[in-house]
């Protein structure tokens, strides 16, 4: 039977059918999916869970490895960073049961604050690396990329893209294979990677590599495909695709299936047979690097573009100078219309009153608060990485109070990247008496990427419930003594909360300069939670129970109204704007009744009704 199937869907298929027993992943787009439909549909057969992160989720899956299980871990891109010290330590060790790590790598950054090629992993921690080109590759190189993983002895990096785990395909589905556990055998001498262990296993990852180079010289996953002998292109993933359309028939392909090691042989063989050659790839030479230095004439990226995402206009007009038929438009005439936090979003009464204090620095994070850098907020002044809007405040405050300037550091971060790794970046401001004021801005859910559990919302991957880990109660643990809980959308009480932490902060750094400090109660990162579900998010019977049902919506009394866009200026895509009437409205269709701008208006020409629809 053929089915059509996004790749990420694919994947969790393949992963079914090729007897996996155990995958864990942190969501990440264009990742997340692979885990959520392994777990509604293949849940019965297949451990599935979220890691807080992905360096717990490989981890994890090493553990069901090393047991004798097949097991997957998957990430975005920029997740294998945070993956990478497992990683590059069972490529050592390697597995027992086969172990796949998904990369979902993001050209073109839809959805990520990078564009690095992941493919470089493989060749720095020594592993095999497979890429699928649609739907039916990524799910039958998940099967065999869990058998070169137990035939080689190694963990395996299948890498995605974008475009690869959301477009779709037609996929012919196969049966399951029987599940089997490999039996565990205690052997230290495999499995403890201490330096005298780890110096011989060195050796053998070398020849382990040179085994699968010799392998995918003659493997079915690599292919030739031979027409014409004037051009010949090298491609692999989603590119290859992108080559066949703007290369058309007349010309012969190299497929590589399995990217690294490279089949240099079979390159040099296939090379011979054509006039001119081209290595097609997106981001980084990463194969016309290696081919050049084998001595191998091609072209790549002295025509194909290093940054962005690939597809045949941009390649047709890099390779042969054709520009794409486009509909011509005033582009004058469209206006701008950057990302903006969604109608009723609890972050944005938040940032509201943030944005009003005058020589505060924000430390922003990784997640949809991220967007309040943008107009009309404005709020946001900097971020880096998953769990580092702490860490990042604390160094910039030290910087600041060493030289004497005025900024107060202020450090942001989501619910879900708190328990990612934000948890050990506020254990550095408490441990190095920091006196940054730290917000986790707790929405009940990991909303960016489309409302996955974690560990704060009581239900795990499968919906089952599940303990419920109190942020307060672990801030407080950590040793933080001055720590407030909030409702974001009462503006009231996130002024005076935003008050109470600056003179806290204030005096922290009275103490650090006072002599007799050492010891002080008011040294150390002073705390604010918000506490307020996303509101797109599916309330739970316990979201009911404290934060009630989404029951009401405001509206302008136009006659009340005098234009003076107060409430405009919050940025909720639900207020509007009459520049012919000059008056404000509301779109009672996203108004979720969070009542921030009538909070905000001087008025009072906004009022509160009953909604018609209650969830």
């Amino acid at each position: 039977m053929k089915v059509l199937m996004t790749g990420d869907e694919a994947v969790a298929r393949g992963a079914w059918e090729a007897g996996l027993s155990f995958a864990s992943a942190y969501p990440g787009t264009p990742s997340t999916e692979i885990l959520e439909n392994i777990a509604a549909q293949y849940g019965k057969d297949i451990v599935a869970e979220w890691a807080p992160n992905e360096k717990v989720a490989l981890e994890a899956a090493i553990g069901a490895s090393v047991l004798g299980g097949r097991a997957l871990a998957a990430m975005k891109h920029v997740g294998l960073n945070v993956a990478s010290d497992p990683l590059f330590t069972v490529a050592y060790t390697g597995v027992t049961g086969g172990l796949v790590v998904v990369s979902a790598d993001d050209p073109g950054l839809h959805s990520s604050q990078n564009e690095q090629d992941n493919r470089h992993f493989a060749r720095a921690a020594k592993i095999a690396m497979l890429e699928p080109s649609d739907s039916q590759e990524a799910k039958d190189m998940v099967r065999t990329a869990l058998e070169l993983s137990e035939r080689f002895d190694t963990p395996v990096l299948f890498r995605m893209t974008t475009r690869v785990c959301h477009s779709k395909s037609t996929v012919e589905l196969g049966e399951r294979l029987v599940e089997k556990r490999i039996p565990y055998v205690k052997n230290l001498r495999k499995y403890d990677p201490v330096p005298a262990n780890a110096r011989r296993m060195h050796v053998e990852v070398e020849a382990r590599l040179a085994r699968l180079a010799d392998f995918g010289e003659s493997s079915a996953l690599n292919r030739v495909e031979m027409a014409g002998t004037a051009v010949g292109v090298i491609s692999a993933g989603i590119a290859y695709n992108y080559a066949r359309e703007v290369f058309g028939d007349d010309a012969s392909y190299l497929k590589l299936g399995l990217s690294f090691p490279l089949p240099m042989n079979l390159i040099r063989s296939f090379a011979s047979k054509v006039e001119k050659l081209y290595v097609v790839e997106e981001l980084e030479p990463f194969m016309e690097g290696q081919i050049k230095a084998a001595g191998i004439d091609c072209i790549g990226k002295e025509k194909v573009p290093i940054c962005d995402e690939l597809d045949p206009d941009v390649l047709r007009r890099a390779i042969f100078g054709i520009e794409p038929k486009v509909i011509e438009y005033d582009a004058a005439e469209a206006a701008p219309r950057p990302p903006v936090l969604c109608a009723g979003c609890p972050h944005r009464g938040f940032f509201v009153e943030l944005r009003k204090k005058k020589n505060v620095v924000i430390s922003s994070d990784i997640g949809c608060y991220a967007l309040s850098g943008n107009p009309p907020l404005n709020a946001k002044d900097f971020a880096f990485c998953m769990g580092g809007g702490f860490s990042v405040a604390h160094g910039a405050q030290r910087l600041v109070d060493k030289f004497g300037g005025g900024e107060r550091l202020v450090g942001v971060m989501g619910d879900s990247t708190f328990f990612h790794s934000g948890i050990t970046s506020l254990l550095e401001a408490v441990y190095n008496k920091s006196n940054t004021i730290l917000c986790i801005l707790d929405n009940r859910i990991t909303g960016m990427t489309g409302h996955q559990q974690n560990p704060g919302t009581g239900f795990d991957l499968c919906g089952e419930a599940t303990e419920i880990t109190d942020i307060e109660a672990v801030v407080r643990a950590l040793g933080v003594k001055k720590v407030r809980t909030i409702d974001p959308l009462d503006l009231k009480a996130t002024k005076e909360a935003i008050n109470w932490a600056i003179a806290e902060a204030e005096v922290s750094a009275e103490a650090e300069g006072s002599a007799g400090a050492v010891g002080h109660e008011h040294r150390g990162p002073t705390i604010i939670i918000t506490r307020w579900p996303c509101a797109l998010k599916q309330y739970s019977e316990a979201d009911l129970e404290e934060f009630g049902p989404l029951s009401e919506v405001c509206k302008v009394d136009l006659e009340i109204c005098i234009g003076c866009k107060a409430c405009v200026k919050v940025g909720c895509p639900a207020v509007v704007f009459d520049f012919v009437a000059n008056k404000s409205g509301i779109d009672a269709s996203q108004c979720v009744g969070c009542e921030v701008c009538l909070q905000v208006c001087p008025q009072k020409a906004i009022s509160v009704g009953r909604r018609s629809n209650v969830r």
